[in-house]
């Protein structure tokens, strides 16, 4: 029986295919995942019905099962018509710090303005997308798998 919070057995089978420095983008719900990914990305759909599951559900899972070295978000572009509904950063960034710290992770969220975000995710490195029903706005992320080091090694 596997000993990780991550049961999907497709996730975990493109997981395992990464290495260091392939991508992951963990896409809400409005994000148009067949259209914007890598040439090699795969497309998991796990949308169940409006917020189930969320991003944050994914990344709490994927953050338990590997490791990574970088998140960035699709950052606001204030110049974006559906920035003025979110002044600040959006509330859901506090929950993926909170669970960057939960996880012992030390990576800081990278905000990328949305074109620059399209642009990161369509790099031959995107090796996977799950797509979620998240309805928050400005809630994908993109993270970047790491290396054991010798201290993670078990």
């Amino acid at each position: 029986m596997l000993k990780t919070p991550l049961l999907h057995p497709e996730i975990l089978r493109i997981l395992a295919s990464g290495g260091h420095h392939s991508l992951i983008l963990i896409a809400d719900g409005n994000y148009p995942a067949t259209t914007k990914r890598g040439p090699k990305a795969n497309v998991v759909p796990l949308q169940l019905m409006p917020n189930v599951p969320t991003v944050a559900d994914v990344f709490e899972a994927i953050l338990g099962s590997i490791q990574i070295d970088a998140v960035q978000t699709m950052g606001v572009d204030r110049d974006d018509s559906y920035a003025a509904a979110t002044p600040g950063d959006p509330p859901v960034w506090e929950k993926y710090r909170s669970l960057l710290k939960s996880a012992g992770n030390s990576c800081a969220l990278e905000p990328l303005l949305k074109w620059d975000f399209y642009a990161a995710v369509d790099s031959a490195d995107h090796i996977l997308t799950v797509q979620t029903a998240d309805t928050q706005p400005w809630a994908n992320l993109l993270l970047t798998i790491g290396c054991r080091t010798f201290n993670s090694i078990t």
